[in-house]
């Protein structure tokens, strides 16, 4: 990728260093976006499972629905990447 900046109105390249400094600087940004991206989903990913412990206490029977339901919840994270951690979520879908 060439990349420019603009010195007194006029265009000029950037030099090996400055492409160098530039991609470790996107670079770091990615990573950070990512790492982000992971720490938001599992925290949102405990939060859902969380809202529904009370459904598997000792005293109620968890339906077949519920435990395929936490199962689908912890196992999610397994089914992204750090890319598709980064796009819209489509969470497993609560039973009704």
């Amino acid at each position: 990728m060439s990349r420019h900046k603009i010195v007194d109105g006029i265009k000029v390249d950037f030099t090996d260093a400055e492409n160098a400094q530039r991609d470790a600087e996107e670079k770091e940004w990615d990573d950070g976006a990512s790492a982000r991206a992971w720490s938001d989903l599992r925290s949102e990913r405990d939060a859902k499972l969380l809202q529904s412990d009370w459904r598997a206490t000792s005293d109620l029977t968890l339906s077949d629905e519920w435990k395929a339901y936490r199962k689908k919840l912890r196992d999610f994270p397994s089914t992204l990447n750090d890319t598709t951690v980064l796009k819209t979520i489509t969470w497993p879908t609560e039973p009704s």
